[in-house]
C-alpha cells in the first residue's frame, strides 16, 4: 500500500503527465495548420479590398509597418487611416507617407463615432462606412505587412467562412521582457489558437480581419461589433451565431516589438485575460492549467524518489522543447535563451489567470474601458433589409 506521501506523488506526476500530453496535443494540431492551406479558397479573384487601419499614436516602427500598406502586391484596393484625435502625434507621418505614395488611392479620416466602450472599435466606425469595395480588411497599426498580405487573407476564404483573421506574432524583440512578450505571443497564444481552429473552434483575433462588407451588414454592421467590449469576442459571436465559421491564415504575420519593460507585457497579457475571461469564461477557466512551471514545481515538492524526479524532469524537457520545434516549424523567434523567457512567462501565467478573476476594470492606452458582458443581439431579416 502506498502511504499519504507516495499517493501524493504519484497524484502529482500523473497529473503532470496528463498536463504533458495536452501540450503535446496541442503542438501537434497547431503544426498540422501552419503553414498549410486547406482546400481551394472561394474568393473571387481580383476582387478589389478597403484596407481601414485605425490608428493611435506613434510606436517605434510605426513608418515601417504603416509604409507596407502602400508596398502590398495586389491590383485594387484602397487604405483609410482613421485617426481619433486631430491632435495625435501620428497625422505627420500618416499625411507623408499618403504624400509619398500617391498611387494607393489612400483617405485620413479624423475623429471617431461612439457606438461602444472599445475605442479601437470607435475609431473605426466611419472608415468601415466609407470604404467602397465589398471586401474590407481591418488591420492593426502595428501589423508587418508582407507584399502578399491580402493575398494570404484571400487564400484562407472557403464557402462556410464568415471570417478570416491573423493572430499577432512576436517579432524584433529588443531586450529580455519584449523575449517574454514572443514567448506569450508564439508557441503559448497563436499556439492554442491554431490547435483550436484544427478541432473546429476557430475564434477571430483583431490585429488582421477579412470581411465580406455585406455579409456583416447583414447581421447588424460594424456596430455589431460593440456587442462585447472586445471586437474580435463579437465578431467570433457573430459569426458562429451566423452559421458561419472564423477561418486562420496558414502563416500568421509578424508584429516587430522593439523594447518591452516587465510592467507592459504585465499589463498588456492581464488586460487580454481580463478580456477573456468576461467574453468566453468557460475556455477562460482552463487556461490555469496552460503553463508548465506551477504543475512541475509542486510536483517536485513532493518527488521523494530519484525516478520521479527523472520523471519529471524527462517531462519537462519534452514540454519546452516541443515548444522550440513548433517555433523552428513555424519560422518564428527562437534563440535558446529564449527558454528563460519561457520560464518566467510560465511563472507569470498563475498570477494572471488569478488576477483576471479578480478585477474587471482595464485600461487601454489611457482609456478606461467598460467589460460588462453584453448580448450580442442580432438584426432581424426585416431591420437588417
Amino acid at each position: 500500500m502506498f502511504n499519504s506521501i507516495e499517493s501524493a506523488t504519484w497524484i502529482a506526476l500523473s497529473v503532470c503527465g496528463v498536463l504533458t500530453l495536452i501540450h503535446l496535443a496541442s503542438i501537434a494540431l497547431a503544426a498540422s495548420r501552419l503553414g498549410r492551406s486547406r482546400g481551394s479558397s472561394t474568393f473571387p479573384a481580383g476582387a478589389a479590398i478597403s484596407l481601414v487601419r485605425p490608428v493611435c499614436g506613434l510606436e517605434t516602427f510605426s513608418e515601417e509597418t504603416l509604409a507596407r500598406g502602400f508596398a502590398l502586391d495586389y491590383a485594387s484596393y484602397e487604405i483609410i487611416f482613421c485617426v481619433a484625435d486631430g491632435n495625435d502625434p501620428v497625422l505627420p507621418l500618416v499625411r507623408r507617407l499618403m504624400a509619398a505614395y500617391p498611387a494607393v488611392p489612400s483617405q485620413l479620416i479624423i475623429g471617431d463615432v461612439r457606438v461602444s466602450d472599445n475605442p479601437k472599435l470607435n475609431n473605426c466606425v466611419r472608415g468601415w462606412d466609407e470604404a467602397r469595395h465589398d471586401w474590407v480588411v481591418l488591420a492593426d497599426s502595428n501589423v508587418l505587412m508582407p507584399r502578399d498580405y491580402l493575398q494570404q487573407l484571400q487564400a484562407a476564404w472557403r464557402a462556410d467562412t464568415g471570417l478570416v483573421c491573423s493572430t499577432p506574432i512576436g517579432a524584433r524583440p529588443d531586450g529580455f521582457f519584449a523575449e517574454v512578450e514572443c514567448a506569450f505571443l508564439n508557441t503559448l497564444q497563436a499556439r492554442w489558437q491554431y490547435s483550436g481552429a484544427a478541432l473546429g473552434f476557430g475564434f477571430a483575433q483583431g490585429k488582421s480581419m477579412l470581411w465580406n462588407k455585406p455579409f456583416l451588414e447583414e447581421h447588424g454592421g460594424i456596430r455589431a461589433l460593440g456587442a462585447e467590449i472586445a471586437e474580435d469576442a463579437a465578431a467570433t459571436k457573430l459569426v458562429r451565431a451566423a452559421g458561419r465559421k472564423v477561418h486562420l491564415v496558414s502563416a500568421p504575420f509578424s508584429q516587430p516589438l522593439g523594447c518591452r519593460a516587465l510592467s507592459e507585457v504585465w499589463s498588456r497579457q492581464l488586460r487580454w485575460a481580463r478580456l477573456r475571461r468576461i467574453t468566453f469564461p468557460l475556455f477562460f477557466a482552463p487556461e490555469i492549467g496552460i503553463g508548465a512551471l506551477l504543475p512541475f514545481v509542486l510536483a517536485a515538492s513532493l518527488a521523494g524518489t530519484p525516478a520521479a524526479a527523472a520523471g519529471l524532469g524527462f517531462m519537462a524537457a519534452l514540454w519546452y522543447s516541443s515548444e522550440f520545434a513548433l517555433a523552428r516549424h513555424a519560422g518564428w523567434y527562437r534563440p535558446a535563451r529564449l527558454l528563460t523567457a519561457m520560464l518566467v512567462r510560465d511563472a507569470m501565467l498563475p498570477a494572471i489567470w488569478a488576477g483576471a478573476w479578480f478585477r474587471s476594470a482595464i485600461v487601454w492606452r489611457g482609456n478606461p474601458m467598460d467589460i460588462r458582458k453584453a448580448p450580442l443581439r442580432l438584426p432581424s431579416p426585416a431591420t437588417a433589409a
